[in-house]
């Protein structure tokens, strides 16, 4: 049986040209894409320890302590404020505004470093290397509550600690951070990365007091200097119109203003930045093509009347049902996967020349991105399989499968379609399969619109997969039903 639908679809010329079509159009959409693209330009994108692209833009009072040493100081205010507009900035709540002491290897940006901080709405926190995050005790800074912060250095590793009244102390967390060199760079820092507006974000800049600066180890002297990591212009390091980051003493006090953050780069907060989504484009076309193909491979017989040859064959008529449809899936994965894996190096590579910045992939899961592609058309072709099978109509087959698969997926990609109406269509409809192509990764410390549109899915990428096999399963199990009981 599996023999004699094979013979078929291979001998209809359109079905075959159909999913050659198919495959084609993954690799010449991300053709397309790679070559519209143009980023020549733009600012080189900073690259942590780990090879991973971040944001590492904040004002930085620093100076050099040779081999190990601690500092201890005090945060007594810690206040954000937000353009509402031109030119008016009024406090608000940055959540994670950061103002704190920080050790870092130079004042390169990406280079290594740890840091610990009071937060807008996040307490205390330890951070290093850009993607770890460690609570510490809770709570916002005031002149009535201010939190006493210090970082001792030994060797390579770094810890942090956290106290309220500068008697009882309170660990938060220890780093080691290699790199650091024999003498490294250490001071306070202001960072206030963009707040979250509607469907958008807005700069942000943030203002901290420091006092009871105190110093242990080989520090080198001079006095503080005050500079502003990553400002190659103040709009580019983050500031709001008309502001910028800036260090004044008085009272034996340090006042620090900056924006910017440290931390693992987001879509948004790297706008020149591609991932490997954006590359396989054509998946929504490819979509399409498989679906009519796999519409009509059943309702042709329909309207030809050759599936009453086709039932008479066969006294199963479930099996003739199975038979087409693991044809037909074996055949648009194969198909699915050598487009996705065309696509994929070609497309990335010219977007890269054309100075776009892709996040990047391991290898794992780039196979997985094409494997999950290729089974996501592969069983949206089986959907359309057995939606074909219910009503018999190739058109009504075609137009259901693809309101159903692909709607979903358009309304998701709007960029101003609201990110909890677009996470819900993401988890229960069948275009919840797109999580296979998901790369980009979500952290709870950088605030970001993590929906659909900029990459990030509500699902795992199996999870997501796992929907649309749950439709298409429970669709061809109602064609099985319907096809034994009524005739052909």
């Amino acid at each position: 049986m599996l023999h004699a639908e094979w013979t078929k679809f291979r001998t209809v010329r359109g079905w075959l040209i159909g999913m050659v079509a198919a495959a084609l159009l993954l690799p010449l959409f991300a053709a397309l894409t790679g070559v519209s693209s143009d980023q020549n330009g733009s600012p080189p994108v900073p690259i942590g320890p780990g090879g991973e692209p971040v944001t590492d833009s904040f004002y930085f009072v620093h100076q050099p302590l040779s081999g190990n040493g601690s500092i201890t100081v005090s945060v007594s205010a810690l206040e954000s404020r937000i353009p509402k507009g031109p030119g008016d900035l009024r406090p608000d709540t940055v959540p994670w505004a950061k103002a704190g002491l920080i050790i870092k290897q130079s004042t390169h940006q990406g280079s290594p470093y740890a840091a610990i901080m009071v937060t807008g709405g996040r307490g205390v926190r330890m951070q290093d290397a850009y993607v770890n995050d460690r609570p510490g005790p809770p709570g916002p800074v005031s002149a009535e509550s201010p939190r006493r912060l210090r970082l001792d250095r030994s060797g390579d590793t770094i810890t942090g600690y956290a106290s309220t009244d500068g008697a009882h102390w309170i660990k938060v967390g220890a780093a080691r951070v290699n790199g650091l060199g024999p003498t490294a760079q250490v001071g306070l820092f202001v960072a206030s990365p963009p707040a979250l507006q509607g469907m958008g974000t807005a700069g942000s800049v943030s203002t901290a007091v420091f006092g009871d600066l105190r110093l242990q180890g080989g520090w080198g002297g001079g006095g503080w200097a005050g500079d502003q990591l990553g400002a190659e212009s103040p709009s580019f390091a983050g500031y709001p119109e008309n502001t910028s980051g800036s260090v004044a003493g008085s009272d034996g006090r340090l006042t620090v203003t900056g924006a910017g953050d440290i931390a693992p780069a987001s879509r948004e907060t790297l706008p020149t930045g591609g991932a490997l989504k954006d590359i396989l484009t054509g998946t929504f076309a490819a979509l399409i093509a498989m679906i009519v193909v796999g519409a009509l491979f059943i309702t042709t017989e329909y309207r030809n009347k050759m599936i009453h040859l086709t039932l008479a064959a066969s006294p199963g008529r479930s099996r003739v049902l199975a038979a087409k449809a693991i044809v037909l899936w074996v055949v648009a994965f194969v198909a699915g996967l050598l487009g996705t894996v065309v696509a994929s190096p070609l497309g990335e590579r010219l977007a890269r020349d054309n100075g776009v910045y892709i996040f990047p992939v391991p290898s794992a899961m780039e196979l997985r991105v094409a494997f999950g592609t290729a089974a996501l058309l592969a069983t949206a072709s089986v959907l359309a399989l057995s939606v074909g099978a219910i009503v018999r109509h190739s058109a009504a087959a075609v137009t259901t499968v693809t309101l159903t698969i692909v709607l979903p997926y358009i309304l998701t990609a709007i960029p101003f379609m609201p990110a909890s109406a677009a996470n819900w269509l993401a988890r229960v409809t069948p275009g919840a399969a797109f999580a296979v192509q998901q790369t980009l990764v979500e952290y709870d410390q950088v605030a970001s619109h993590y929906t659909p549109y900029n990459g990030y899915y509500p699902l795992a990428p199996w999870a997501g997969f796992a929907i649309l096999a749950a439709y298409a399963v429970v669709t061809l199990s109602a064609a099985a039903v319907l096809l034994n009981r009524r005739d052909a």
